[in-house]
């Protein structure tokens, strides 16, 4: 087989790891207006937005700059999306901030350097999991799960920017005592009611014109919050601003902190590995469904860790795709990557050349564009119908968004994982199963609860379990097929389990199994089974049961396991 010309020698396969030179390869000369004119389009929301949720965050503006521009430099040839925005996240702000204001003791240099440590972290766990093929991970939470968690997420933002938006300033302890705190500074009058003006004023606009996609309203408001401090004098009245911004790029620095826990900066990684996977695979789904192109899990995986390991490196935060900023290139017209390119080569021209143009761009402000980005996160509309469908799953979302709510992001994100698991453990633990019979007029055989008037075959249970026999339900098992013999109507010699939903089988289960069959042997009993699947019955080759049990303890169907106990038994029954 000869090799193809996207492989070397050595067999590595350039065109999967680098989609970018591909779609470069293949870069139509009619697309670079659109990409071009999306890119500038793109800037304008770029740099506010990046601001504010690294100032969210709890660090200086500028290096959520350092985190745009890095990111998506790398995410242009790592990732396979040709439209996703990579970027500072307002939903990755709480579990950031939770660890920069724990250990950072107000100190911006500390705050940027356990900031990149965990953007390190986070790519590191998510190139792994790329490399890994691990990419269905974010699968394993529920939508409930994950409306709970993201709103717990949006709250805790939220209440994060309200002290911004009065120019207080609270040591965060977390959603509540912050809420205390802000409390107590409203009723002590220790609010500047100016610097709210401006912030209210600003989230107001933005809200009003959030629903015309092709208007830039965070741009507009900042612009408009920027001239009237500047114009009205307003830092002379309280209001705080961002200051000047430092000029030049980010420079190449491994971060690194003394006295800090690393393995709570190792958790916190983690958490946002997950938040800012599970958003960009959402995403990337979203629009590969709309532009009609594959999805790549995998490779999305790895490349927003490359992007994330490259905004650590370089003074840079963590980041993720941007819901926000992804339509917005969408709406110009973006065609490739090229577009987020170009929005990082002009945000660079922004601080090499004219980096103290928002030197009066108010904090407020800002705290307003971070507040409007949450409100957008949350989620109540499809809860209303999961509370209307299946109550309990409204109320473990409803769980999970209280743990985050009280404890924080990363620990939220912990109770997430914890619900998450006991609720798959639960569906298995207790499952469904069903003795069978027949019903005069349908095909088949079908559980005796729902069809009372189904017949039985004399001498025989048929039981459906509806579920993989693992641990947690072996002993389950085992004590709903001896009460289905103890309530059958007429003496049992044969029990056959239909084990069609039956996927897998593991040690406790085989050897439950095992010693069902010796129980029921001694109740003169055989157990056999029915419509098995292949890799099923290979699991109970290998757990050494297919040879006790034997061949003939197996059927292809219902049908043929019913007919093969009629053949051996002699009852006189007829289907």
């Amino acid at each position: 087989m000869s090799e193809t010309p996207s492989q070397s020698r050595s067999g590595f396969d350039w065109q999967r790891w680098l989609p970018g030179l591909v779609t470069l390869r293949n870069y139509q000369t009619s697309w670079l207006p659109r990409d071009l004119a999306a890119g500038l389009v793109l800037t304008t929301m770029l740099v506010p937005v990046g601001i504010a949720y690294a100032e969210a965050s709890g660090v200086p503006g500028i290096y959520g700059l350092y985190a745009t521009i890095i990111p998506l430099l790398a995410y242009a040839l790592f990732g396979p999306s040709r439209i996703l925005v990579l970027g500072p996240d307002s939903a990755l702000a709480a579990p950031i901030l939770a660890v920069v204001v724990q250990y950072a003791a107000s100190d911006p240099q500390r705050a940027i350097a356990i900031a990149s440590l965990m953007a390190l972290v986070s790519g590191a766990v998510c190139m792994i999991a790329g490399l890994l093929r691990l990419g269905f991970i974010t699968e394993l939470l529920s939508k409930p799960i994950r409306y709970g968690y993201m709103n717990g997420i949006a709250l805790t933002v939220l209440i994060s920017q309200l002290p911004k938006l009065f120019g207080l300033k609270v040591d965060s302890e977390g959603p509540l005592r912050d809420i205390w705190q802000l409390g107590q500074a409203l009723m002590e009058g220790r609010a500047n009611w100016t610097s709210f003006a401006v912030g209210a004023g600003s989230l107001v606009l933005i809200l009003l014109l959030k629903p015309y996609k092709r208007i830039p309203g965070i741009l507009i408001a900042v612009i408009l919050a920027t001239l009237a401090v500047s114009l009205f004098d307003l830092g002379n009245q309280g209001v705080k601003v961002l200051g000047q911004l430092p000029q030049g790029l980010p420079s190449f620095a491994f971060p690194w902190v003394t006295d800090i826990d690393l393995v709570e900066v190792v958790l916190g990684g983690v958490a946002v590995a997950l938040v800012s996977f599970a958003d960009t695979s959402v995403l990337s789904r979203t629009y590969a469904a709309r532009l009609k192109s594959p999805v790549n899990p995998n490779q999305e995986m790895f490349g927003l860790g490359v992007a994330n390991v490259a905004s650590g490196l370089f003074q840079g935060i963590p980041i993720s795709s941007s819901s926000s900023r992804t339509p917005v290139a969408e709406a110009a017209g973006s065609k490739t990557q090229l577009t987020g390119i170009i929005g990082a080569l002009a945000v660079t021209l922004l601080l090499l050349v004219a980096p103290n143009l928002m030197e009066h761009l108010p904090n407020s402000a800002l705290a307003a564009v971070v507040i409007a980005a949450a409100l957008g996160l949350f989620e109540f509309a499809d809860l209303k119908r999961i509370y209307r469908m299946q109550p309990w799953e409204f109320w473990l979302s409803i769980s999970c968004f209280v743990g985050v709510a009280v404890f924080g992001a990363i620990p939220g994100i912990c109770i997430a994982v914890v619900i998450s698991v006991i609720e798959f453990l639960w569906d298995g633990w207790r499952p469904h199963h069903a003795v069978l019979g027949r019903v005069d007029g349908v095909r088949g055989y079908h559980d005796v609860t729902r069809y009372p008037n189904s017949r039985r075959i004399p001498g025989l249970v048929l039981l459906r379990w509806d579920a993989p026999l693992f641990f947690a339900n072996a002993e389950q098992f085992q004590n709903q097929v001896l009460a289905a013999l103890d309530e059958s109507p007429t003496p049992v010699q044969r029990l056959v389990i239909a084990a069609s939903p039956v996927t897998s089988i593991d040690v406790t289960s085989a050897d439950m199994l095992a010693e069902l069959d010796k129980v029921l042997e001694q109740r003169g009993v055989e157990l056999q089974f029915a419509e098995m699947k292949d890799p099923v019955k290979d699991k109970m080759k290998q757990f050494e049961l297919f040879e006790g049990l034997g061949e003939s303890a197996f059927h292809p169907t219902l049908g043929a396991a019913v007919d093969a106990y009629l053949a051996d038994s002699g009852v006189d029954w007829k289907p």
